[in-house]
């Protein structure tokens, strides 16, 4: 018994959908898309530098619970 090779584009479209489904679930949990986010600086901002993800992750979570305040008051 042999394995079957996937052809080509068919691997393309099972990987495209695994990258949505993670990104899916990732968006779900709250977790900011970084790839999205550099490519967009790359496009519409290309004079502001790229952070490096740690420093991505941490201004989202800042933005999301208010910089390390949790609740109103």
């Amino acid at each position: 018994m042999g394995t079957a090779l996937v052809p080509a584009s068919q691997y393309q479209l099972y990987k495209r959908t695994w990258h949505r489904l993670v990104q899916t679930a990732r968006l779900c949990c709250g977790v900011p898309d970084y790839d999205n986010y550099v490519r967009h600086l790359m496009e519409k901002h290309p004079e502001r530098p790229i952070p490096d993800y740690a420093t991505f992750f941490r201004e989202r979570q800042e933005a999301r619970y208010g910089g390390g305040r949790f609740g109103c008051c």
